[in-house]
């Protein structure tokens, strides 16, 4: 009987305790349900607050967006500055080469105007100042009038006017006597005279000169003229007189060799 009655014991109890665990489940069922609609709450809630953030950042874009546009718009009228003070500096640097080379131009014409100036200032002292001269090996001033009239006798003696050549030389010795060129103005003389035959009036100029200068260069050329108007005038013995002394006093010169085969032609 005891067994008996143990049976429907351990049934209440086990009754029982499948109600617990059905409680148990119940409840843990009532404790999911309320588990999801807190998840769904927050999921709820980080869509809005992603919604919120991709709103703003949608707001940032465009307000980045409209200063990207502005700074742009800034540096396309700096540019376009840039360009239009750039395309200022060309015309102006334009300018300026065009000036630089008229006032090249204008420097130049001011010193040509300035050298043809001096010049003119020079070719006047030239006129009235004495000048340095040198001519056959020797060195002296001479007056602007005296220079151009010894200039002027000795071209026409070039040209072969020889008688205008010796009353061009003859006037300098009477206006200028003690010139530097008198000693060169009598060679030259005795060759106009030569040159119209005058021979006595050469003879007595040659000599003069070989006196008066007988370290000059030209005095042998002088000597040997001397003689060759004797043979004209057909002084044969004056002419080997001068010679010998032309062989005597310049042996080593020019003028002496030429004398020797001269003198070997004459007749005895």
């Amino acid at each position: 009987m005891d067994t008996v009655l143990a049976i429907p014991a351990r049934r209440a109890r086990g009754g029982a305790v499948r109600a617990a665990l059905a409680a148990a489940a119940l409840l843990a069922c009532a404790g999911g349900a309320r588990a999801g609609l807190f998840d769904d709450d927050e999921a709820r809630r980080a869509i809005l607050d992603l919604r919120s953030r991709i709103a703003q950042l949608e707001t940032d874009k465009k307000s980045h967006d409209a200063q990207v546009d502005q700074t742009l718009q800034q540096l396309q009228g700096s540019l376009l500055d840039l360009n239009n003070q750039n395309e200022q500096l060309r015309q102006q640097l334009a300018q300026m080469r065009g000036t630089n080379e008229q006032l090249a131009r204008d420097l130049a014409d001011v010193q040509r105007k300035q050298k043809d100036v001096q010049q003119g200032i020079d070719d006047r002292l030239k006129r009235v100042e004495p000048q340095q001269v040198s001519l056959d090996g020797k060195n002296f001033t001479a007056e602007p009038d005296e220079v151009q009239a010894y200039n002027d006798a000795t071209q026409t003696l070039r040209g072969g006017q020889f008688d205008q050549a010796a009353q061009a030389l003859s006037g300098f010795l009477r206006r200028y006597p003690a010139s530097g060129y008198a000693d060169s103005v009598r060679y030259w003389l005795g060759n106009a005279q030569f040159g119209m035959r005058d021979f006595k009036g050469a003879v007595q100029t040659f000599r003069a000169f070989v006196a008066a200068a007988p370290d000059h260069p030209r005095a042998p050329e002088a000597l040997l003229a001397v003689a060759n108007c004797q043979i004209e005038l057909k002084d044969t013995r004056g002419a080997r007189k001068t010679l010998d002394d032309l062989m005597k006093t310049y042996p080593k010169s020019e003028a002496a060799s030429a004398g020797r085969d001269r003198l070997a032609s004459l007749p005895r």
